[in-house]
Parts: structure tokens; C-alpha cells; sequence
């Protein structure tokens, strides 16, 4: 769909903001939440998390679930709003928050119940995705629309500027013995580890 033919911005941010609010009021949605903060750990990326200035997962973790909760409102208003269709709903959207959104979504089993009982879909679809948000795309509108605020652009960062990012992370990757992206490294984990000189301490 082009953004021509998108719903209308009104009607998916006030879909949204209800899906969101029955969401947090769902039994399971604490134990959701908590399972998502947890298993943030195991799901950092070398080019999602990393592209924030400063990354912390203590500090960072719980606002990017609340954007990443909020996207998914989002799509779930747009799946339905456009009868089911999966490429209008995979919403462009930064890569930090992107990867809080796989986080929520590793907890399968809640995320199905939650389904059911909502009766809504949470669409998405990895061969859809795009990674080429920019600032004030349809993705930024909608989430106006659904009256949450100013998006906090500590997390909503262009494509352009992750990609900056990113090649500034790849350098130090690279000294590291990491190839680009994380994608591979030459370490021998069964090599003998040369024995570290010591360091004088001063004092």
C-alpha cells in the first residue's frame, strides 16, 4: 500500500491507543512485561540495541518496551483496519525499537492468548520489513494520532542516521576481531589462551 491508500491516520491512532489500553489491562500483561525486560538480554543484536548513544540495557530497556508495545498497537490497527492486509502493517520502524518488538514477540505463548482473548492480530512479517524509517513517515503520524506524546528520539532514529552510526560501531568491531555487523569472528575457542603480562600497579 502506498501512503495514499494507508487507513486513515485518525481511526488506526485511536484503534491503536484501545488495543494498547486493553493490552495493559490483560491479565497476563505483567508477566508480559517482565518476560520481554528479561529476555531483552538474550536477544541484542550488534546493530539494533547498539545504535543508541550510550546503550544501556538497565537504563534503556523498560522505554524501549513501551515503544515497542506502542508499534505493536499500531500494527495490529492497521492490520485490521486494512482487512488483514501484512504489508501495510509492517510499519516502518527504527532499528532499536525493531528489536525490542522481537523481544515481546519471543514470549509466544502470551502473545497468543493475548490474541485470542483481545481478538486482535499482532502482524509480522521479517521478509516485509524495511529498514528505512525516516522522521515524519506514516509510522510517525499514526503514532500521533494515537495521543502518546513526543516519541523519544533517543530511540526513534532515521535510517540515515543508524547507518552513521553503525559504521562508526563496525569500526570498532573490526579491532576487535569482529566482522562486520557481528556477523562472524576468527576466534578459536579451543586455541590455548596466551597468558596475559602483567600490569604494575601503581601506588
Amino acid at each position: 500500500m502506498t501512503s495514499e491508500t494507508m487507513p486513515e491516520c485518525t481511526a488506526v491512532g485511536q484503534c491503536a491507543a484501545e488495543i494498547l489500553d486493553r493490552m495493559e489491562e490483560h491479565p497476563a500483561y505483567d508477566r508480559l512485561h517482565s518476560s520481554s525486560m528479561k529476555y531483552s538480554s538474550c536477544w541484542a543484536t550488534f546493530t539494533g540495541y547498539p545504535a543508541i548513544s550510550r546503550w544501556s540495557l538497565e537504563r534503556d530497556a523498560e522505554p524501549l518496551l513501551i515503544e515497542a508495545l506502542r508499534v505493536l498497537a499500531l500494527k495490529a490497527a492497521v492490520f485490521e483496519l486494512s482487512g488483514g492486509d501484512e504489508q501495510a502493517a509492517e510499519l516502518l520502524v527504527p532499528a532499536p525499537v525493531d528489536e525490542m518488538i522481537h523481544a515481546v514477540l519471543a514470549q509466544f505463548t502470551l502473545m497468543s492468548r493475548m490474541q485470542g482473548d483481545l481478538q486482535v492480530v499482532f502482524p509480522h512479517a521479517t521478509e516485509l520489513e524495511e529498514f528505512t524509517y525516516t522522521r515524519g513517515c506514516i509510522t510517525d503520524v499514526y503514532y500521533a494520532a494515537a495521543g502518546w506524546g513526543q516519541q523519544p528520539l533517543r530511540y526513534w532514529l532515521d535510517s540515515s542516521e543508524v547507518s552513521r552510526r553503525l559504521a562508526f560501531l563496525n569500526a570498532h568491531y573490526q579491532r576487535a576481531g569482529l566482522g562486520r555487523d557481528g556477523s562472524s569472528h576468527d576466534f578459536d575457542f579451543d586455541a590455548p589462551i596466551s597468558p596475559v603480562s602483567a600490569v604494575p600497579v601503581s601506588g
